[in-house]
């Protein structure tokens, strides 16, 4: 069942929106659960944020590299805060498109 915050996006076949001008916080923190990550913490956030400002700049999700560097954090840290692919999981969940390169 969809959350009726999510009721009215335009996503992919993936799940990735499509137009990330529909994106709020309270989207992110749900699609956040959906992706197994109950909580957005400050650390969280801090990524999300730089994400968004790297999407709106360049038209693309940041690469893991990009978003360490960029965000100051550790690769280990970045699969502590979004596991399992977190490049992936954290350009779903700041609404943008699937990053280039993932599988």
């Amino acid at each position: 069942m969809t959350a009726p915050v999510l009721e009215n996006l335009k996503l992919d076949a993936e799940g990735f929106m499509t137009d990330p001008s529909q994106w709020t916080k309270e989207i992110a923190m749900e699609i956040a659960r959906q992706e197994g990550i109950e909580t957005l913490t400050d650390a969280h956030w801090n990524i999300i944020e730089f994400c968004r400002k790297v999407g709106q700049q360049s038209g693309k999700a940041p690469t893991l590299r990009q978003i360490t560097e960029g965000a100051g954090v550790s690769t280990k840290e970045l699969f502590a805060l979004f596991p399992k692919g977190p490049a992936k999981k954290v350009a779903k969940i700041s609404g943008l498109g699937k990053p280039e390169g993932c599988v």
